[in-house]
């Protein structure tokens, strides 16, 4: 027996104590597809040149070498991530990763055609696919207004794109076999105070309403609604709030996005599910780690996370919640960066897997607080990294730190070869 093997048999052991089954929910977290964020692999640039992403208030900070020059380059570096992170999982996609074979196409006019090398990449990879309208880094956008503009050339504008994004990803859905979340997010917002609070959200309502006005059959396409408490740029107002979208998304049932980075730093998005999920079908999840403000750092195992976590599991939530992230990181190697991401993502749902959930409530509704306090610290310094390990085993992928030898191999033969 193998010392991965004697250790995980010595912690299935101990969790056993507790009546937590490991096989069982190393089974239930197989299943789980988390949806990795494209956008990290090249710093959010995309392949068109019709604006500057730090003008639309989103940055990448560093200069580490090795960014994705291509959509090949980015396909292969996502690939390489992929194999190193235990499970089957997703890609969502902004629609700046058009490929237009050198061809202007207006994101207006965007269509199925130009993510065609997508869909069938994904198909060869078994990978599902998520989409998300590119309301930013455009002339169109250039007054730091789309679907809330005063102007209604613009609302126009940008409800002809989202409305192309919905139908992008329905076909995504359809040629996969599992439903693409198309996520509208908009950088609608003042720098200074504003005068007038209402008019931009009644315009934004309003663009919605159009947007979403075709149905389209839930097995291929689920519509997301994402809020922000600020920006850069929309330091005093956003028009998607979090009020907004979630009055939005109750009085139209559709999926709500919270992104951890989008919300007062004294705010947890994971206080806001059980709430929010007595009102809406599904939640979307755009984990993210900023630090003291949205600068999507990349995720780490912190409290936030493993409370995030712990939320999904301990409310039941898996087939309700759709799991995605959010960061970009420019100042490390990026691949790396999406490893580190992905994995403890994956590790802190499988932390809370291994909680004996029914205990601790058999506990609170006893009123027994001093117990359920006691239980939950004893369990943070159970055997965990043991199960870890021999889960990532399991599925064929390194444990622990074994992974950055083939990063700092993939650095030195593909990334470094890139200018």
């Amino acid at each position: 027996m193998s010392n991965i093997d004697q250790a995980y048999t010595q912690a299935k052991d101990r969790y056993a104590e507790f009546d937590v089954d490991v096989d069982e929910a190393m089974g239930r977290l197989k299943d789980i597809a988390i949806s990795m964020h494209c956008w990290q692999g090249d710093d959010v640039v995309g392949y068109e040149s019709v604006g500057d992403i730090s003008e639309a208030g989103i940055m990448a900070t560093g200069s580490y070498p090795g960014r994705a020059r291509t959509p090949d380059e980015l396909r292969a570096d996502v690939l390489m991530a992929m194999s190193l992170i235990p499970g089957t999982h997703r890609l969502s996609l902004h629609a700046c990763y058009a490929e237009t074979d050198g061809k202007a196409v207006d994101r207006s006019q965007v269509t199925p055609d130009q993510f065609r090398n997508w869909i069938e990449w994904a198909r060869e990879n078994c990978i599902g696919l998520d989409f998300n309208p590119t309301c930013f880094a455009h002339p169109m956008a250039s007054s730091g207004f789309t679907l809330g503009s005063h102007d209604p050339a613009i609302r126009q504008y940008w409800i002809d794109h989202c409305i192309a994004s919905r139908h992008i990803g329905a076909e995504m859905g359809k040629a996969l076999g599992t439903p693409c979340i198309t996520n509208i997010w908009v950088p609608d917002g003042y720098k200074d105070l504003t005068a007038d609070r209402r008019t931009p959200r009644e315009y934004l309502a309003q663009s919605l309403d159009q947007v979403l006005v075709q149905p389209i059959d839930p097995a291929y396409n689920l519509d997301a609604v994402e809020c922000k408490l600020f920006g850069i740029g929309s330091e005093s107002y956003v028009a998607g709030s979090h009020e907004f979208y979630l009055g939005y998304a109750v009085k139209n049932q559709v999926l709500l996005c919270l992104d951890a980075g989008h919300f007062h730093p004294t705010e947890e998005i994971s206080d806001k599910l059980s709430s929010v999920l007595l009102f809406v079908p599904e939640v979307l999840l755009h984990v993210s780690r900023g630090v003291r403000w949205d600068s999507d750092h990349v995720v780490i195992m912190s409290d936030p996370l493993q409370q995030i976590a712990h939320e999904i599991i301990r409310g039941n939530y898996l087939d309700r919640v759709h799991v995605g992230l959010d960061f970009f990181d420019a100042s490390i190697n990026r691949v790396a960066a999406w490893v580190i991401g992905t994995r403890s993502t994956i590790k802190a749902l499988l932390f809370a897997m291994l909680e004996p959930t029914k205990q601790l409530k058999d506990y609170e509704v006893n009123e027994d607080y001093t117990s359920r306090l006691a239980l939950m610290e004893e369990m943070k310094t159970m055997p965990f990294n043991a199960v870890w390990e021999f889960y990532c085993g399991q599925q064929d992928v390194p444990g622990n730190w074994r992974w950055m030898e083939e990063i700092k191999a993939y650095e030195k033969d593909v990334l470094s070869e890139r200018d």
